[in-house]
């Protein structure tokens, strides 16, 4: 629908003349209906006098022009102009006020369970743009929530009063850089600047792709265009934040360091100090969700009786602070075997509340974990780049405990694109190995709880790299059972519940083939899931040696009692309550070293590395990875 007040006829800037021409040669109620978001964008530029192609750059790095069921994002935006509302969205809390996960997950100290958050008296400025586009529209802030048209009018109008307020009249793509490195909401010129640079990267080359709810949209490149990216100096933003070190220079990162220091009681906070890669191998990056806003995940990491993490990753504009050097290890993961070989970052969000995450972000984290795969040399695939969800309990005990984020909304699929390493097939048809690989949005399990875990509340239905395992090639017949999680009970739909589901890129050895359908083995037993949901893949599986009826299977991978010095106690070899059985196949993810980083006091020159003889594979063996003796198993291919 066109409205008459402030219309504004405006050209797109360069090669988008031609698509606001075209797209407005006809009436609005002539377009087919998979064109109304395309025409909804004509619109809004043209009444507010915003070039086209930006209007349609911005959208793309909050939203991608998706509506995402009108589900708020992790940040509390809302719709494709990614509008946001924190009255709405998500409680802030932090991702350890959870579950009882002792996120340093070392049997040598005392379980650390930090104390819960609480949600702030104030709502940040920052965090209620629906409001101002609401004041500038005279309309309500649930219709600019709920309504994709209304919405995107909010985002051209709170880009044409940034535009006003800069002073700058013109109808050129190339000086509206200012507007659009304020829309990013950054209180850093860096990171506003980088936020830019994204939107006009995504002009020049172009974009073009169908969204969630089945709107086809393009962006038509504009590869001339050189925007004044002085005018980004003039917004007053802060330049005195000070920068990391460890980031690729094509990011905003920023430098606010954790507390290393000595705690009353003989405790200290809140991550160990180390000499990695020298002293240990980083061969994992866990990718993890805050459970909280930005303002409350960067005190939590500066607070010393808190624990700490080395990287979290802003929503609204993909600004990354560090707060770990790589060197040490964060205490992030809930298993110590796996904190001391990996590097974790944080994301600015809720798994269940805020259910999507902005392109800036994805940019922006697949950027920075690109950068650091490539410095440690950690493979490009899921079983070194996982989630916290993927992190196994350190003991059965702890399972019940461990975390679930990202969630099963984290696009892994878009993640890998970015990362330059597509998930896609690598085996011949009929391989013994596949992928899991279902196209995201169309992919919607009805899972419940997203308004409160347990619940039962139906989520809203939206697209997920999740997929869902059944004891039989039929969608009515019940989930797996996870004996870890559940005892002899069986697995649920709550969002929460990964005792029954796979993930995107996850890799998987097939139990068989019926009709339409395939069996995984899984947590010792045949999972089936739609044929459709995954691709043939190529690798190496991990089978008991002959002889072996079954083998016990850990959630870290420890030395032999006999390589512990004096002084420091062996850490126990806990099997965990799953079959791994003879006949039965996992994917390996490859052959890791026993290793034990024993650091349990403040005084680093107490801290030692235990290696010894035994080696382990990790191998997929439920939602989670898991370890196995290698002196078990049988190594073969896969294609």
């Amino acid at each position: 629908m066109f409205h008459s007040v402030a219309r504004r006829l405006a050209v797109a800037g360069g090669a988008g003349l031609l698509a606001v021409a075209l797209a407005t040669s006809a009436p609005a109620q002539a377009q087919p209906a998979n064109q109304q978001r395309q025409q909804d964008f004509v619109s809004a530029a043209q009444e507010f006098g915003v070039p086209l192609d930006v209007l349609l750059g911005v959208s793309y790095l909050e939203s991608r022009w998706d509506y995402n069921a009108g589900t708020p994002s992790t940040a509390a935006g809302y719709g494709p102009m990614h509008l946001t509302d924190l009255r709405t969205a998500g409680v802030v809390t932090s991702e350890f006020d959870q579950n009882g996960e002792d996120p340093r997950g070392d049997d040598a100290r005392p379980a650390l369970h930090p104390k819960p958050t609480q949600q702030p008296a104030a709502i940040p400025p920052g965090l209620q743009t629906v409001d101002q586009a609401a004041a500038l529209l005279h309309t309500d802030a649930a219709t600019l929530r709920t309504d994709p048209e209304q919405n995107i009018r909010g985002g051209a109008a709170l880009l044409a009063e940034d535009q006003r307020k800069l002073g700058v009249r013109s109808e050129d793509a190339k000086d509206w850089y200012g507007a659009v490195a304020a829309y990013s909401g950054s209180e850093d010129v860096t990171a506003a600047q980088t936020f830019a640079d994204e939107v006009y990267g995504t002009i020049a080359t172009g974009e073009t792709r169908t969204t969630d709810d089945g709107q086809a949209v393009t962006l038509v490149a504009n590869p001339g265009v050189t925007p004044d990216k002085a005018q980004a100096e003039r917004l007053g933003l802060r330049t005195d934040a000070p920068p990391a070190t460890e980031c690729p220079k094509s990011v905003a990162c920023e430098s606010v360091p954790a507390p290393y220091q000595e705690l009353p009681g003989g405790d200290y906070g809140n991550h160990d100090i180390a000499n990695r890669p020298q002293s240990q191998k980083i061969d994992t990056i866990v990718i993890h969700d805050t459970e909280g806003y930005w303002d409350d995940a960067l005190t939590l990491a500066q607070d010393p009786t808190y624990l700490a993490w080395h990287y979290t990753v802003r929503s609204q504009d993909g600004l990354i602070a560090q707060h770990v050097p790589t060197k040490d290890v964060g205490w992030h993961a809930g298993n110590w075997y796996v904190n001391a070989k990996s590097i974790g970052v944080e994301h600015e969000g809720f798994a269940a509340q805020g259910t999507w995450y902005t392109e800036a972000m994805y940019r922006s984290s697949a950027k920075l974990v690109g950068y650091l795969a490539k410095r440690y040399g950690v493979p490009l695939d899921r079983a070194h780049i996982i989630g916290h969800d993927n992190v196994p309990g350190t003991t059965p005990a702890t399972i019940p405990g461990m975390h679930w984020d990202p969630g099963p909304y984290w696009d892994w699929s878009h993640y890998f694109d970015l990362l330059g390493a597509p998930i896609k097939a690598t085996g011949g048809a009929g391989s013994s190995m596949v992928t899991i690989a279902p196209k995201f949005a169309a992919n919607q399990p009805v899972f419940t709880g997203c308004d409160k875990i347990g619940s039962g509340t139906p989520c809203a239905a939206r697209g997920s790299e999740a997929v869902v395992l059944h004891t039989a090639p039929d969608a009515a017949s019940p989930l797996l059972s996870d004996a870890g999680l559940h005892g002899a009970g069986v697995s649920t739909m709550d969002v929460s519940d990964v005792g029954s589901r796979v993930a995107t890129g996850q890799q998987y050895a097939v139990a068989g083939r019926q009709g339409s359908w395939t069996a995984i083995w899984y947590l010792g037993q045949k999972g089936w899931l739609p044929s459709n949901t995954v691709v043939p893949a190529s690798g190496l599986v991990a089978t008991p040696k002959p002889g072996k009826a079954t083998i016990p299977v850990y959630g870290r991978a420890y030395p032999e009692t006999s390589a512990y010095p004096a002084g420091i106690a062996p850490q126990a070899l806990a099997p965990m309550p799953y079959t791994f059985a003879a006949g039965q196949t996992y994917s390996a993810g490859g052959v890791v070293p026993s290793e034990y980083y024993s650091a349990t006091t403040f005084d680093v020159s107490d801290h030692v590395v235990v290696r010894g003889k035994m080696k382990y594979v990790e191998v997929q063996f439920g939602h989670r990875v898991e370890y196995v003796n290698l002196d078990d198993v049988v190594l073969k291919p896969a294609f």
